[in-house]
């Protein structure tokens, strides 16, 4: 029998899935990319599997970051749901906030229909404080109510999310006694997000449980076909990786876990290289995912919006916008637009020959002479650039310009697109993104990259070892980890020392539990410990490490110092800690070598290519394999799986770990 020695990682983007796959105790590392299959996506990694050559009994871990729960929530897909909440706040979905989703637009809904329909909201007769003391108790016979409606709603999945239930889950306990064997799936707020602010917590909890059948159904599958054990893993949101029945629990972790992959490889090459900030940009085929990491350690958030409803939980704070390779072109009132809408996988943008007809970015890369004619895109797709001019001429004449002229302009809108996503990340968070790094990588994140750097003012990009798989890469090399947060309130004048270590101490088993269930030795898990501080009459806290033994007054320091960085300012007002959070992690011990792209070697040479700055220029060819010193622009480097563009300015050199640093050549 083959001894398995291969840990093996993929990411499914919405055009292709890539892979990644070393070999323990070697430098062997394979990569390859197969087209994403939505319908099937299972089968997309077994055919991943096949196309490095591997058999699955030679598997000894496999680890993939997925968007399907991610694209179930964007796209609506979601299957029937019950809400339990505390009579009087059945409505506490359809209310939500007064936000609208566009101030000045009325031809739209101000907010998103509710996740639960109110047919599907119960209301039950009990009561705690915000402090968990005991207002109204919870009936016997309120259980058997429960439990006779919930018979007749027709439901898969049951969200329990009960009035500050984060103080006291005892209400939420005894409602999973009674129902737990009526409903195939059933999540309680005050495991799934014990925070307050009840809105958001029935939320989230409400998207874990409408997002459970789809989870379990395909995790399960994913068992059944690829069955590993302990040694299958999922990629989650927070930058790192956890056991599949963690994941079956919680598939909320799963939201964005394929960008957090990448995200996670970065934050590893800014340590390495010693870089204080960076910038990520992950240009897929569907989307564009962007995030800062300051001396080494990515930013984290802890909500975000999805589906145009809140999703709160601690996740690294990925930025993403629908501008990806794949994105579709089109002309409105105000002239050229990219995205959202893209082509996706199937059919793929035009040139691609799978029955694309409309625009995207990637036909205009391909009629700028960016992307290899003669090449086969994932060792399958055959460029057809009569197909790119057939999509391109009717925006083209309707402009009324050249198919050059044209093709320039779709690349200056999606890259100053693009380029506002940086913006978000930096500017809003007290960075002058100048003195970043722009981290470059995915399918289309190198082509792009020196232009979102002249509209940005960046002076030097990196484009990281094997880019174009690089969230696959990601996978591998993360850590394994758990987070857990929930709300303590607990003032630092005063400060309640039994209480924090209370509430550290639950914390912590909790956060530690998924792993050491699965065979990871608790003396190899180490503890990240973060306090979410604020001033006592502010609503919003801010992240602020600390280490153990805790020290208040230290922590009140770093609070000001943190304050008056964000913001400007810190005051003498007393300061809660509003929300504590604890992240165990086993680091990674996996070293990557240079790997070899694989696939067919690139033809070097010359083509013409066009730029802003020079039309129809003869531009060098060179194989990012065979690379040794620095050249200058312009030029194209290409490998199997990704193209690097160096304009015109510009200059780019290797390092001995594979990496391609581009510099802005001094005028």
């Amino acid at each position: 029998m083959t001894q398995p020695m291969w840990d093996v990682g993929t990411d499914i983007g919405g055009t292709f899935t890539d892979i990644v796959a070393i070999r323990s105790g070697s430098t062997e590392t394979r990569t390859a990319k197969v087209p994403s299959r939505p319908k099937d996506p299972v089968r997309a990694m077994l055919e991943a599997i096949a196309a490095v050559g591997l058999e699955q009994s030679e598997i000894r871990r496999f680890v993939h970051g997925t968007t399907r729960v991610t694209n179930a929530i964007v796209e609506n897909r979601l299957p029937r749901v019950a809400l339990i909440a505390t009579a009087g706040f059945e409505d506490v979905l359809e209310i939500g906030r007064y936000r609208r989703r566009d101030l000045y637009r009325l031809d739209i809904a101000p907010k998103a229909p509710p996740l639960v329909p109110p047919e599907l909201c119960f209301g039950l007769h009990e009561r705690v404080d915000h402090e968990g003391r005991m207002l109204t108790p919870l009936d016997p016979a309120e259980l058997e109510r429960l439990a006779a409606w919930l018979k007749t709603a027709d439901v898969g999945s049951v969200a329990v999310s009960l009035l500050h239930a984060y103080a006291n889950p005892a209400h939420e306990r005894q409602v999973r006694e009674r129902i737990a064997a009526l409903v195939p799936h059933l999540c309680l707020s005050h495991e799934v997000n014990p925070e307050a602010r009840e809105y958001e917590r029935a939320s989230s909890t409400a998207f874990n449980a409408a997002t459970m059948p789809i989870a379990v159904e395909y995790l399960s599958e994913l068992e059944e076909r690829l069955p590993l054990g302990p040694g299958l893993q999922v990629f989650h949101s927070a930058g790192g990786m956890v056991p599949v029945p963690a994941a079956k629990a919680r598939p909320l972790v799963m939201a964005m876990s394929g960008p957090a992959a990448g995200v996670s490889a970065s934050a590893r090459i800014a340590r390495d290289l010693g870089l204080p900030r960076i910038i990520t940009f992950d240009m897929g085929g569907t989307t564009t995912d962007v995030c800062l990491i300051v001396d080494g350690i990515a930013e984290m958030s802890d909500a975000r919006m999805m589906g145009d409803r809140p999703l709160r939980q601690p996740m690294l704070a990925v930025h993403s916008i629908g501008a990806g390779g794949g994105s579709i072109v089109k002309m409105g009132p105000g002239g050229l637009s990219v995205g959202p809408e893209s082509a996706g996988a199937e059919p793929g943008p035009a040139c691609y020959g799978l029955g694309g007809a409309k625009a995207t970015i990637t036909d205009a890369n391909a009629l700028l002479g960016y992307l290899d004619p003669e090449a086969r895109l994932g060792e399958r797709i055959a460029l057809d650039l009569d197909r790119a001019r057939a999509v391109i001429e009717p925006i083209a004449w309707e402009l009324g310009l050249g198919l050059t002229a044209t093709a320039l302009g779709i690349l200056r809108v999606a890259n100053a697109t693009m380029a506002r996503a940086l913006r978000r990340v930096t500017v809003e968070r007290g960075i002058d993104g100048r003195d970043c790094t722009l981290l470059a990588f995915g399918g289309g994140g190198p082509m792009h990259a020196a232009g979102i750097a002249e509209i940005y003012g960046i002076a030097q990009i990196i484009v990281p070892t094997a880019s174009s798989a690089f969230s696959a890469l990601g996978c591998l090399t993360a850590d394994v980890s758990f987070l857990q947060q929930r709300t303590v309130r607990l003032p630092l004048a005063g400060f309640d020392a039994a209480a924090f270590a209370a509430h550290l101490e639950g914390l912590t088993q909790n956060a530690m539990e998924p792993l050491v269930s699965h065979d990871v030795p608790a003396t190899s898990i180490g503890r990240e410990h973060t306090a979410l501080m604020r001033y006592a009459a502010q609503s919003d806290a801010l992240p602020v490490p600390f280490t153990l033994p805790f020290d208040p007054a230290a922590l009140e320091a770093d609070f000001h110092a943190r304050h008056h960085e964000l913001f400007g300012y810190s005051t003498k007002e007393d300061c809660v800690m509003e929300s504590l959070r604890v992240q165990a992690r086993q680091p990674s011990s996996m070293r990557i070598a240079r790997p070899s792209a694989g696939g067919t070697p690139r033809a070097e040479g010359t083509r013409l290519c066009s730029f802003d700055s020079a039309l129809d220029v003869e531009t060098t060819i060179l194989d990012r394999d065979k690379l040794a010193g620095a050249v200058a622009g312009p030029s194209i480097i290409q490998d199997a799986w990704s193209t690097i563009i160096v304009p015109p300015g510009w200059s780019a050199r290797p390092d001995d770990f594979g990496n391609l640093f581009l510099s802005k050549v001094a005028a």
